[in-house]
């Protein structure tokens, strides 16, 4: 019987509620959603970090980040770097590892062992020169590289070195897709990995004038929102999904998503290949471009509530998943790793330790007691630009434990009663909190975790000031900037070459 194929796609940034599958009204996604339909969706997926180099490495070594080391965003400062960016912090970020280790062993390596052909497209961010996808085993790479964005913008003729642009306009993720189609139907014949990493929707925010239009119609139709922004501790926050920009981005990478789907039944590959779709991390509700809101869930991408780590996640796999089943448990970017060898009939390398687990079971519609059992942890000894806070986390059951390392103190949030985390129970459940912070602190040592250190420069009247200026000028400028996009007469940034372009 021949090997099944892998379509692994990864998005950068979405966040667990904006697509249709899983409850977005505004934004518009027919092809992720029949993944959904056609597979399982996952209801509690979530990513191994709130920002993406992290999440990234975890999903290909199937080890949480305190063990790779990749600990925050490649190109992050930390120590007394940090303070160049005149954030006035009370602490310094720990040094971290700047690409993947050379032993690292990705599940592509243990694929191309086993005879897979193995491509990678999109975003890579996971070294420089020498720890690319060609040396982790990628055999061909369509526009991975160091960076962390799509330089030069989402529109032809954009700066990647490892993607020559098409013509004047094209797009991005659209000519993703079409290198994908292009490498599956020249290996329809051998079983394949097409690692498919769309560099949407991280900022910047860019689509056509057309997506814009409609987007901007559908908006107007929704009720008009007295305000899109609160303050949560220390930046503005979106509250409500009506992005005329960011839904056309979303839409974008959807209809690359229909090249690829259509490409495997065109091929008659459909039946025997695994179609995985998720996110590198939260969605971008403040911080960056400020594209989305992640209610329910409070947060986004680099914070440390549920908003910042929860993904979708959906998996096809005919003769496998039941179409249109969900699974309720929690499940990690760490699983990946083990499951789809599992899927494909192998093992994980021995010299590869993981954290992870696989998660064939449960899209076989079985139960499994590790998932439900197990505890999941995170540790960002960062500041996200998104406003996330040095902290590490525990889940175990519906149990949610925050230590953050600014005051030592700690945060308990039921997630079964309170999934927006609006609630600190510590109060009410000491022994629980008692125990789950002894849980966390023995994984912290036991990964060899690194840790922030008092910043002995702090001025805090200047942290204070900044903090101000951001609730009482910055969200005032949003508020405005935001509900302009949604005026018949805006118009982009010139610098947006070919964002006036229809593309087909």
């Amino acid at each position: 019987m021949k090997k099944p194929n892998i379509v692994f796609i990864l998005a950068d940034d979405l966040g667990w509620c904006d697509l249709g599958a899983d409850g977005s009204s505004f934004h518009e996604s027919p092809n992720l959603d029949r993944i959904a339909h056609e597979g399982m969706r996952f209801t509690q997926a979530y990513a191994a970090c709130q920002v993406c180099s992290p999440s990234r490495a975890s999903i290909l070594t199937g080890k949480y980040p305190t063990r790779h080391g990749v600990t925050s965003w490649i190109g992050d400062p930390s120590g007394e770097a940090w303070r160049a960016l005149d954030r006035n912090t009370k602490l310094l970020p720990p040094e971290y590892e700047h690409g993947l280790r050379p032993d690292e062993i990705t599940f592509a390596e243990v694929l191309r062992r086993a005879d897979y052909r193995t491509f990678f497209a999109g975003k890579w961010h996971l070294g420089e020169d020498g720890a690319d996808p060609e040396n982790f085993g990628f055999e061909i790479n369509k526009g991975g590289w160091s960076a962390g964005g799509p330089h030069g913008g989402y529109f032809a003729p954009w700066d990647n070195p490892k993607l020559e642009p098409g013509p004047d306009g094209e797009s991005l993720p659209i000519r993703l897709a079409k290198e994908t189609a292009s490498f599956m139907r020249d290996h329809k014949a051998e079983p394949f990995l097409a690692y498919l990493s769309f560099y949407s929707v991280h900022a910047p925010l860019q689509t056509s004038q057309d997506r814009w239009d409609k987007f901007r119609k559908k908006a107007g139709c929704q009720d008009p929102p007295q305000s899109r922004f609160i303050f949560d501790r220390n930046l503005p926050v979106r509250q409500v999904q009506d992005c005329p920009i960011y839904a056309g981005m979303i839409e974008a990478m959807d209809d690359a998503v229909g090249i690829v789907l259509d490409a495997l039944d065109d091929l008659g590959l459909a039946e025997n290949t695994i179609v995985c779709f998720t996110s590198d991390n939260g969605g971008v509700s403040s911080g960056d471009a400020y594209a989305s809101s992640m209610l329910p869930l409070r947060g986004g991408k680099g914070r440390q509530w549920e908003g910042g780590i929860r993904e979708p996640l959906y998996v096809r796999a005919p003769g496998t998943v039941q179409p249109g089943s969900t699974c309720d448990l929690p499940v990690s970017g760490i699983d990946f790793y083990p499951t789809l060898l599992d899927l494909a009939g192998l093992t994980p390398a021995e010299e590869q330790p993981i954290d992870g687990a696989s998660m064939s079971a449960l899209l076989r519609g079985n139960p499994d007691p590790v998932f439900a059992e197990r505890d999941l942890f995170w540790h960002y000894p960062h500041y996200g630009n998104q406003g996330g806070d040095p902290s590490s986390t525990i889940r175990s059951g519906a149990w949610k434990l925050i230590h953050y390392y600014e005051d030592g103190r700690d945060e308990l949030y039921d997630l079964e009663h309170d999934p927006g985390e609006h609630t600190d129970v510590m109060a009410l459940n000491t022994s629980t909190a008692s125990d789950l912070r002894q849980r966390l602190d023995s994984w912290l040592t036991d990964t060899g975790a690194r840790f922030p250190v008092p910043d002995t420069e702090h001025k805090p009247a200047l942290e204070a000031a900044r903090l101000h200026k951001l609730e009482h000028e910055l969200m005032p400028e949003l508020e405005a900037q935001h509900a302009a996009y949604l005026d018949p007469d805006w118009q982009p940034d010139e610098s947006w070459w070919g964002s006036q372009v229809v593309i087909d």
